[in-house]
């Protein structure tokens, strides 16, 4: 463990170096591979987008002079979030999207919740469920008041503006001849507001991950205290970085469609690291930990599959034949993962288990995620099986060598899962799906950027919250059980 914590912090002293260096070229970057990064790379409806895809006139119907003066006075992408008039937004798109957020939110309640809650024991059934809900309800207020306008606005390369604070500039104005609402440049096509909610619910669902890593020990109210802490200083720099066209990793042509490096990776890392401060459960390894309902698990997978369209389909931020692409790609690679790491577990132990067809079902839907938007039906298969197979050896033989004690595999699978998707989009991606091709030395760039630094401040965050309150609850309680110990109630 000290040598894995050293690691990180040496890395994170390079890497920042490296920022530092970075800062003076980052202007020059290519526009192109920031477009092709960003949830929204694909709408229509930027006044760019949309000259570019409007039908040729014929040919005779003006002189080549007049075409290419057209085409020099053609207004630039906007940057920054802008107002419309209504007629603008595309109730289609509009529709889509208010469908995908509610989908992404039914992702963290019920879905994770039961898919966390069904694998702990019993005693602390309730107190993983609070922890779901409360992270949805904490992180709702925290990018309302500075999320959003941290991770979606201009700002620098590794962070955004304060534009957006409490929802400033944010509006709608219904007039008597007309009504005028903003919407961001990243999804020129639906109001601001929809685009602010469903990005929230990104912002909800990854610190909720990272929970499955300390579950049964950490005490509720560092639990707060560090979620809200990460989710402005880890979450939002990276979604920037990673979404924004003007952020580090996205001017660099990283590819991520729908969150593989700033959701999956981000919380899995953060993850190992609490589970390593933390420390093992009491009894770990000696006393069994067997899940208290798989029933609950297996109903919180499937809505996490049903969910996941949201996620992946919902990132083209319209409804179009990429959001189709990008629900095709998570439906093939979810199945062939679920089946990859069962017919695994199938060799190893001699008998397929529900949470490990579950289990690998989860690593596919990671897996896809960054990919959802770029590849076709081979890279969906492959990545799928890769991440099955994979993220059952991570969650088994690496987790035990190693020593650690991630509870509920929130590392092995979301962690591993999605640098093994992120890796792959670099190599199965399609130019004439995504618009971009793949890397896989970018990739790479932004899975290290991801791990160094969500490791290296996560490390800080939990040493120092221990510091002042500490985070660990106590033997007794925890072989009390959390449910009673710090919430006062139990499940008969």
């Amino acid at each position: 463990m000290r040598k894995l914590l050293m690691s990180l912090l040496m890395a994170g002293s390079l890497l920042a170096g490296g920022i530092g260096a970075a800062l003076a070229d980052d202007a020059s970057a290519p526009a192109s591979a920031a477009a092709a990064s960003a949830p929204a790379a694909d709408t229509s409806a930027a006044p760019a987008a949309a000259a570019a895809s409007a039908p040729a006139a014929p040919a005779a119907s003006a002189p080549a002079s007049a075409d290419t003066s057209a085409a020099a006075a053609a207004p630039a992408a906007p940057t920054a979030p802008f107002s419309v008039d209504s007629s603008k937004i595309n109730s289609g798109d509009t529709a889509w999207m208010l469908t995908s957020t509610a989908l992404v939110l039914f992702m963290t309640i019920p879905g994770l919740a039961l898919f966390y809650g069904g694998m702990v024991r019993k005693k602390n059934v309730l107190a993983t469920l609070m922890q779901s809900f409360a992270i949805t309800c904490l992180v709702t207020i925290i990018w309302t008041v500075v999320g959003y306008s941290l991770a979606f606005t201009p700002g620098g390369s590794f962070i955004g503006g304060f534009s957006r604070v409490f929802m400033a500039g944010m509006t709608y104005i219904k007039g008597d001849k007309a009504t005028t609402l903003t919407v961001s440049h990243l999804a020129p096509t639906i109001p601001e507001t929809v685009y602010f909610v469903y990005q929230m619910t990104f912002a909800i669902i990854t610190p909720a991950l990272i929970t499955g890593a300390f579950a049964d020990r950490m005490k509720f109210s560092a639990m707060l205290v560090f979620m809200s802490l990460w989710s402005i200083i880890v979450y939002a720099p990276i979604a920037h970085m990673v979404w924004e066209p003007t952020g580090w990793l996205a001017s660099a042509g990283i590819l991520d469609f729908a969150g593989g490096t700033v959701v999956h990776i981000n919380a899995g890392i953060a993850g190992l690291v609490c589970c390593l401060v933390l420390g093992k459960r009491v009894g770990y390894g000696r006393e069994a930990m067997a899940p208290h309902n798989l029933t609950l698990t297996l109903i919180g997978a499937a809505m996490l599959w049903v969910g996941w369209f949201g996620f992946n389909a919902g990132s083209a931020v319209a409804a179009d034949g990429r959001a189709g692409f990008a629900m095709f790609a998570t439906q093939v690679a979810t199945a062939a993962a679920a089946l990859a790491w069962m017919f695994a577990e199938w060799a190893a132990k001699g008998k397929p288990s529900v949470l490990g067809i579950v289990s690998g079902a989860v690593a596919g839907l990671v897996a896809i995620t960054p990919a959802s938007g770029f590849v076709g039906t081979l890279g969906a298969l492959v990545i799928g099986i890769v991440a099955g197979v994979v993220c059952f050896w991570s969650a088994t033989w690496l987790k035990h060598k190693l020593g650690y004690d991630d509870s509920l595999d929130a590392f092995g699978v979301h962690g591993i899962g999605g640098i093994v998707g992120a890796l792959l989009t670099g190599v199965f991606a399609v130019k004439d799906i995504g618009g971009a091709d793949g890397s896989v030395i970018l990739q790479a760039k932004g899975v290290l950027t991801t791990l160094i630094y969500s490791g290296v401040v996560s490390f800080i965050l939990l040493k120092v919250i221990d510091m002042v309150m500490g985070i660990r609850v106590t033997e007794e309680q925890e072989r009390e059980g959390l449910d009673v110990s710090l919430h006062g109630e139990h499940v008969e």
